[in-house]
Parts: structure tokens; sequence; C-alpha cells
């Protein structure tokens, strides 16, 4: 079967662009959170735009991915018609969507309670179509296993965009919300014009049996992906109706700012995403395939929580990254990162439906975890403000997550390895609470030192459990020899 160690070095390479790239982009974290004070709430108005591009993305690509995917490894020879008839699919879509918002442009403003502002919107919605017209290029990339010029493309986009944004709001000492939109814009414009190689396979047609098979594919996934990122944005984007007291701007912006120091979480799962897709399909017929999955879920979840006691251990080094008036919302980054773990453990569980064609499942368990999230909001948002947008999550997913793993296992058993991942979660959750303690009791060099030594007990564990040092490379070779 494809090799894990083929999908560790894929993720790797993926994991530059994903988790090298965010955090490089996290620069414009500090730069956004300094440039705009809380109170302005101009944080919380990029972060909101952004939640309702990541949703129309979804929209607006309808399943075409991971259809594209599917299809592709099935039928290789045909791989570049089906590349050429879902990308010309995706374009038109998203070429009506951008005429729609120019000619309603202003209606649109006001209902966002942006009225003096409608460059919010046309910005972003030329920003989100080519981002959609990207998306199967990207794709084709990682089809065709080019991880390196993936990797290459996204961290250009991030540096091209940090640079722009040092020098409008350092170099020229600006402060306006518009300016990050613009050069979003500008960026993404960029980057379309580098995939002229891949956009000359479109010469290999439309094919209308192909545009079949692709929405017959896809539309489930569709309702999946729009129920998945409602989870992920649904909060930022009606927190403002959700919650009406006078410091409901400034609440947004807290909230968005801290959530971003939660994001290692997000960029691990990510990249994961880009190598375990291929490599889901690619081994789908090939025996042992289900144990590899297994192991996958296993490794994911050890190193996930890794990184969540690194986040929570450094705590007070990574608020560095946002401004001090935003400070007081940090005690939502556990919360968060944890739906996120939950998020990406469902991604794990999700393959079982999309490997025997039963789509239909995923809309199934993403619309329960969607429902569970949005009435979550609706009911304790008012209340609680924005520590119930992050339990939100952790309801959302978890649900989804439960209910996956229990049908799954009636219609496509695979003996995870629950024993191995309890331990774990167990200990994890030793480890937090003392962390947490330290915390609030140590000074901040003493909490730094106890919490690197509880990280590196963890990090001993896992070594002795799963990675001993003599099955390594290199190292395990120096070991024999002494």
């Amino acid at each position: 079967m494809a090799s894990l160690k083929s999908l560790g070095k894929d993720t790797m390479i993926y994991g530059v662009s994903s988790i090298v790239g965010r955090f490089l982009n996290y620069l414009l974290v500090p730069l956004y959170t300094v440039k705009m004070s809380a109170a302005s709430g101009g944080y919380g108005v990029i972060s909101r735009m952004y939640a309702y591009t990541a949703l129309l993305f979804v929209l607006l690509t309808f399943g075409m991915e991971t259809s594209f995917f599917r299809f592709a490894n099935k039928d290789k020879e045909n791989a570049a018609r089906i590349f050429s008839t879902a990308t010309m699919m995706v374009t038109i879509v998203a070429g009506i969507f951008v005429a729609v918002v120019l000619l309603f442009l202003q209606p649109i403003a006001n209902a966002l309670q942006y009225p003096d502002h409608p460059e919010y919107v046309w910005t972003m919605a030329l920003t989100v179509a080519l981002d959609v017209f990207q998306s199967i290029p990207f794709a084709y990339l990682r089809f065709k296993k080019r991880p390196i010029k993936f990797a290459s493309f996204k961290i250009l986009f991030i540096a091209m965009n940090i640079t722009l944004n040092l020098i409008y709001y350092v170099g020229l000492n600006r402060s306006d919300v518009a300016a990050a939109f613009y050069i979003n814009l500008f960026c993404t414009t960029s980057i379309t014009f580098l995939f002229y190689k891949e956009i000359a396979v479109l010469r290999a047609g439309f094919s209308f049996d192909v545009m079949k098979k692709l929405l017959s594919y896809g539309w489930p996934l569709l309702i999946l992906g729009v129920a998945g990122i409602l989870n992920q944005c649904f909060d930022k984007m009606v927190f403002p109706d959700l919650y009406t007291k006078a410091d409901s701007a400034e609440q947004l912006s807290v909230y968005s700012a801290c959530s971003k120091v939660a994001m290692i979480m997000a960029m691990i799962t990510q990249a994961f995403r880009y190598a375990y897709e291929p490599f889901v399909f690619g081994s789908a017929e090939e025996k042992n395939s289900k144990e590899g999955y297994a192991k996958a879920m296993k490794y994911f979840l050890i190193f996930t929580l890794l990184a969540f006691l690194m986040v929570v251990g450094y705590i007070d080094i990574l608020r560095l990254i946002i401004g001090r008036d935003y400070w007081s919302g940090l005690r939502v980054v556990p919360i968060v990162m944890a739906a996120e773990i939950m998020m990406g453990v469902y991604f794990n569980l999700s393959f079982w439906y999309k490997l025997i064609d039963k789509t239909i499942w995923g809309a199934v368990f993403s619309c329960v975890g969607c429902g569970v999230l949005i009435l979550f909001n609706i009911i304790f948002v008012p209340r609680f403000g924005y520590m119930a947008c992050a339990w939100g999550g952790v309801a959302g997913y978890g649900t989804a997550m439960v209910f996956s793993y229990i049908v799954g296992q009636k219609k496509n058993r695979i003996d995870y390895p629950l024993r191995d991942i309890g331990f774990y979660v167990g200990f994890t959750l030793v480890f937090y609470v003392a962390m947490t303690i330290t915390n609030d009791q140590l000074p901040v060099w003493a909490a730094l030192i106890v919490n690197t030594l509880i990280i590196v007990m963890f990090a001993m564990l896992i070594v002795k459990r799963d990675f001993p040092l003599e099955k390594l490379p290199v190292i395990g070779k120096k070991l024999k020899k002494k």
C-alpha cells in the first residue's frame, strides 16, 4: 500500500506551506491588533468578512476538489478531461456569483451593516472568485504529486501579502480596514497567473458525462462543506446579531484575535489533509489499507495533543502575537484547540463513506453537528458572549465526530487503537490541568520552566511507546554502533 513514510514526507512538505506559511501570516495579527484597537472593532470586521469568504468558497467549489480526486484516481487516463471539466464548472459558477454581487452591491453592504463601505464586499467577492478558480489547479498539483510547487505558490502568496501589509500599515503608518482587502485581492490575482501550465490542460475540453458524475458525487460534499465551514465561522458571522450589547464589535475583535493563537491545530489538520486525501484514495484497493488508516489516526492525535500542550505551556509567549488589549480573551485558546482536534478526528473518520461513495453520510453528520453548534450559539451567546462561541465549536465537532465513528464502525469497520488513543488523551488532560495551575500560580519565567519539563515528559512518553529511538533513521544506526 502507499506507505505511511510517503504520507509523512508529503505531510511535511505541505506543512511547510501550511504551518510555516500561517506562522508568517501571524505577523498580520499583531500588525492589525496594534493598528486597530480592540475598541475600534476593526479586526472584528476583517475576521467577519473572511468568515463569509470561507463560506462562499465552499459554496462556489461545491465539493469539486474531492470529487476531482475521486474520479481522477479511478480513471487516471482521463484525469486531464476530469480536471478540465471540474475547473470550467467552478469558474462559471464563480463568474455568475461576481456578477450578482456587483449588481446588488449596496443592498448587500447594507445587510452586512457596512453601508458606507461597499468596497469590503466587492473586493472580497473578487478575491473568493479567484480562490475558487485556483482550487482545482491546486488539487491537480496534489494529484500529480507536486507538493513543492504547491507549497511554493502558497508561501509566495503569504510573503507578498505580509510585505504589502507591512509597507502600508507600518511604512505608511495607516490604519484603515479596506487596505487589507485590497492587498489580498492583488496577491490572489498575482498567484492566479502562475497556473499557466495547469490552465493549458483545459484544452482537454468539457465533458457532460464527467460533469454528471462529479455533481452526483459532490453535492453531498457541498452540504458537508457548508456545515463544516459554519462550524468554523458561524459564530463570527452572526456574533453582532446575537450579542447586541454596546461592546459587541470589541468582543468580536477580541475573540477573533485570540482564536488565531489556537490556529496551530488548524495548520496541522490542513497539512495532514492535503497529504491524506491522495494517500487514502490512492491506496483504497490495496491490502491492509485499513491498518494504515488506523495508524494514521493514532499518529495524528499524538502530534496534535503534543501541539496542544505546547501552546498551553507557552501561552505567555504566544500571547505576544496579539495586542495587549486583546489578552482578556486568551482563555478561549484551549477550548478552540480542543474543537480543532475534534474536527481533525472527524476528518480522519470521514473517509469510510467517501471510499464507498456514500458521501450523503458526511452531509448528515455535518448537518447534525452544525445544528448543535448553531443552537448552542443562539441560546448562549446573548448571555455569555464569545465564551459560548468557543464551547459551541466543541459541541458541534464533538457531535459530528461521535456520530461518524458509531455509524462508520457499522458500515465500514476500522479497528482504531482506542486504548492507545485513550492513554494519550488521559495524560494530555492531566498535563493540561498541571499547566493551567502553573500558569495561574507561578511567575512567567517559572511557569515556562515547569511547562517545558512537562512537555519533555510527554515527548519522552511518545518516544518510549511509539517512536523508540533505535528504530529511527540515523539516530537508530548511531545507537546500534554504541
